[in-house]
């Protein structure tokens, strides 16, 4: 279709910053690049984040109470590759990144300053997609350094299909 073509031709050259979606199953940590995310609301304040259904977050963590949304600096690009490289399926992120237990159990990178954990107040199928919309409950807001951009997160190799 062209509009689809003209749709994919527009969004694609758009330039937005990357972040790194976290959450907790059980036992297990989960962790996903992901580029489809934005604020919804200031008053009360709200963010949308969206999962890939092929994702082992998605998969494993869709039914968590709370996610962490992590800015990733410019500068954390292997961070970036390992959470949007590899998946969990295979290897151990946290094993491979420092971290710590915030609210409610939800992993936080210590290489991103700038996070917040957010409780899940509604999500809904939007197409290969989930969206959830989060509510923060903790955050913490460090340098104002520059962001790992959309650009950048497309030159590496996907550890799932989106």
């Amino acid at each position: 279709m062209e509009a689809e073509r003209a749709f994919h031709s527009l969004v694609g050259d758009l330039e937005y910053p990357m972040f790194i979606v976290t959450a907790r199953a059980g036992r297990e940590p989960l962790g996903c690049l992901v580029g489809f995310a934005t604020q919804t609301s200031i008053d009360p304040p709200r963010f949308a984040v969206c999962l890939s259904h092929r994702n082992r977050t998605f998969r494993r963590g869709r039914d968590a109470g709370a996610l962490g949304v992590h800015c990733v600096p410019a500068d954390a690009g292997e961070l970036a590759e390992l959470f949007g490289g590899e998946t969990t399926d295979e290897v151990d992120k946290f094993a491979r990144c420092a971290w710590h237990e915030g609210p409610g159990g939800v992993p936080i990178l210590d290489e991103c300053e700038n996070w917040f954990v957010g409780r899940v107040i509604w999500r809904a199928d939007a197409g290969d997609h989930d969206v959830f919309l989060l509510e923060p409950v903790a955050a913490h807001a460090g340098t104002g350094e520059g962001e790992f951009t959309f650009h950048r997160a497309k030159r590496i190799d996907a550890g799932h299909e989106a």
